[in-house]
């Protein structure tokens, strides 16, 4: 299926996000000659060239890989390298037997990329999908993961293929060995957000840190004020109008920012949540989400309110290579269309441009009027994909649906956007997903991701909701 290009960014704004990806590339090979050699050649040529012209960086170990003692090897190797994917390519079909050494050494779902055949004569030439076939099956009665490529080396529906494996065997082995923080609780009421760190571990690997209120706001006073003033300098660079804030109102958004972004790095956390009211917004008198829209906008994953399964939805899409995500409220919806809302927190790369009529600024909260969250339109004429994971009746499951930005109907303080949805009637959809448990935050990513995420909840068992 393919992807939608990302769309040209801001002057101020990197790339979307996308994780840097180190492939170990085994190519499997046979101890005898075997069906067409020289086609297989020409494959494995092909494919070294797709890989150099990749996003990715690669590693191919040097050993011939032929047998279980070379295969282990060469698995050592790409271990020892940091290899964060492997890749499995068999030009001309190899050892069946090899399969397993693959599920059992390899750490995270194997990437089998298999190659065609050579359209000529009338003998078969490479067996290298069959190949590919034989270890798949073997790799699932084993309950092993693993993902399927196919196709010509550098042809372009190959080349997203690829990609697309990728990334999903990268998003998974992320949340196998991942972690998820929690400060405070979901905000009051969400009872629908509250996580169960048991089950999150139990089906998606991830780790569960819960962190209290007042240790969060001990790291937050802890900053030093030289540090708080330097990140709000760059804050103010980026050029955002803030007509209604004073200077040390985005100290103290700084302050957020650097609080929430060092306790992800000092405690290895892939995903933080983070309960922003009462105890924040009144208590501190300020709200965060100016630090979560950029965070969102340089990758991270963050879920407001306590949104514990919101944020690894976040996480998801960015693993997945989506870009940056965001969590919205879905606020009202017709047969076609769905309100995204919320108080002022998506990515900046997801909305008009930064000057315009209405571009972002930075504000105070429509409710009690607390700085200091981010106003603005998502951008109109933009492929997007909505979409979520959660638990539910002692499981996890998943949704998405893909459509088109649309200039909203009325204008809302907040971020603010109107999706058409593509092949669905929306109230029906609506309806399907709140007998199965969905909470109020979708995630919103930019581009059509739906064939991504169902092959990653295919890896965790999730049940799909459609």
């Amino acid at each position: 299926m393919s992807q939608s290009p990302p769309h040209a960014p801001h002057a101020f704004l990197p790339e979307q996000p996308r994780p840097e990806i180190k492939l170990g590339v085994v190519f499997l090979r046979r101890k005898r000659p075997g069906f067409d050699p020289e086609w297989g050649a020409k494959m494995e040529e092909l494919a070294r060239t797709q890989l150099d012209s990749s996003r990715f960086a690669c590693f191919i170990p040097e050993v011939r890989v032929v047998d279980d003692a070379s295969l282990r090897e060469a698995l050592a190797a790409c271990l020892k390298a940091g290899c964060d994917v492997l890749v499995a390519l068999q030009t001309t079909m190899s050892d069946g037997r090899l399969a397993p050494v693959l599920g059992q050494v390899w750490p995270g779902p194997v990437v089998l990329w298999a190659t065609p055949e050579k359209q000529e004569g009338a003998m078969i030439s490479a067996c290298s999908l069959v190949g590919a076939h034989t270890f798949a099956a073997t790799l699932r009665q084993l309950g092993r993961p693993f993902e399927l490529a196919y196709g010509m080396p550098g042809a372009l529906d190959a080349v997203r293929e690829l990609e697309d494996a990728v990334h999903v065997a990268y998003a998974v082995r992320r949340f196998r060995q991942g972690r998820v923080g929690l400060v405070g609780y979901h905000a009051p009421g969400f009872i629908d957000m509250h996580s169960d760190p048991f089950l999150l571990n139990r089906q998606l690997g991830v780790q569960h840190l819960h962190v209290g209120i007042r240790e969060f706001l001990d790291r937050l006073n802890a900053i030093p004020d030289a540090e708080a003033a330097r990140d709000a300098a760059a804050v103010q660079a980026l050029g955002l109008p803030a007509p209604e804030l004073e200077a040390d109102d985005l100290h103290l958004a700084s302050r957020f920012y650097l609080a929430m972004t060092t306790l992800m790095d000092e405690e290895n956390l892939d995903a933080l949540a983070v309960r922003d009211w009462t105890e924040l917004s009144d208590g501190v008198g300020q709200w965060p989400y100016l630090g979560m829209a950029r965070m969102s906008t340089e990758g991270r994953a963050v879920g407001c309110e306590g949104d514990v399964d919101g944020a690894l939805s976040c996480l998801a899409g960015t693993a997945l290579g989506c870009g940056a995500a965001y969590l919205s409220d879905w606020l009202e919806h017709d047969r076609t269309t769905v309100t995204l809302w919320h108080a002022g927190m998506a990515p900046f790369q997801l909305l008009e441009a930064v000057g315009s009529e209405h571009g972002p600024v930075i504000g105070r909260h429509f409710n009690n009027h607390n700085p200091a969250v981010v106003d603005g339109r998502l951008r109109a004429g933009v492929p997007l994909t909505i979409y979520r994971l959660w638990h539910c009746d002692g499981e996890y499951r998943m949704t998405t649906a893909e459509g088109e930005s649309e200039a909203p109907r009325r204008e809302l303080k907040g971020t603010n956007g109107l999706l058409r949805v593509e092949g669905r009637d929306v109230h029906a959809w609506f309806d399907r997903l709140l007998h199965a448990g969905l909470p109020h935050h979708p995630a919103v990513v930019e581009g059509r991701w739906g064939h991504r995420l169902r092959r990653f909840a295919r890896q965790f068992g999730m049940t799909w909701v459609e």
